[in-house]
């Protein structure tokens, strides 16, 4: 999907409607913030957005994906591009998956030796503290790394309305997780709630 060609078009058709950003954002129950990273070509709306904005915008859900309007003659190609786009997508979003799992094991793995050797081996006490320095920086390097790389794809469904949403990165780094939930308040219905990770947005 050409997400730059997307945010022309909702931003074109958000006008035609007379609707101000804010406006649409509380129609919505998400931030202005969100609905200007849309028009700038920075995000996409995740699923459970989509048939209520092409609605608010009179759009059908194959213009949307598209970034322009579709005459009858070209709807059943388009609605066939866009599905194979949407496929392409989910892939992609496993192969970050993968490389977020990948990067905290080579973070961690290295790290946790660094420690072990720091406290069994026979060696002078300012080594010991450098190395013990060293795992530490890796570590949090590390995390900070996978904290990017994970907020960045997918989404979290949240359990009370089944909204699907991208957290910011403060409210992703502070929130309690477990491997596939995290603490999260909602932006529809505003209940913190253990959120579902999902691949697609």
């Amino acid at each position: 999907m050409d997400l730059i060609s997307i945010g022309n078009f909702i931003s074109e058709e958000r006008k035609s409607k007379n609707l101000t950003q804010a406006q649409l954002a509380k129609i919505l129950y998400v931030s202005e913030k969100t609905i200007s990273k849309w028009e700038c070509g920075k995000g996409f709306p995740d699923t459970s957005l989509i048939l209520p904005l092409c609605k608010e915008l009179n759009i059908s859900a194959n213009e949307l994906l598209s970034g322009k309007r579709i005459n009858s003659k070209d709807y059943k190609e388009q609605a066939e591009n866009n599905l194979v786009e949407l496929v392409k997508e989910r892939k992609a979003s496993k192969t970050k998956l993968a490389v977020t799992i990948l990067t905290a094991l080579i973070t961690l793995i290295p790290s946790f030796t660094i420690l072990l050797l720091a406290g069994f081996l026979d060696i002078s006490d300012s080594l010991r503290i450098w190395l013990i320095i060293i795992a530490f920086v890796v570590i949090v390097i590390g995390v900070i790394i996978c904290c990017f790389l994970d907020n960045d794809f997918g989404s979290f469904e949240c359990r009370n309305c089944g909204h699907k949403f991208v957290p910011n990165l403060g409210a992703y780094i502070m929130g309690m997780h477990t491997i596939t939930t995290r603490h999260l308040k909602c932006p529809k219905c505003g209940k913190r709630t253990w959120c579902k990770k999902r691949l697609t947005k």
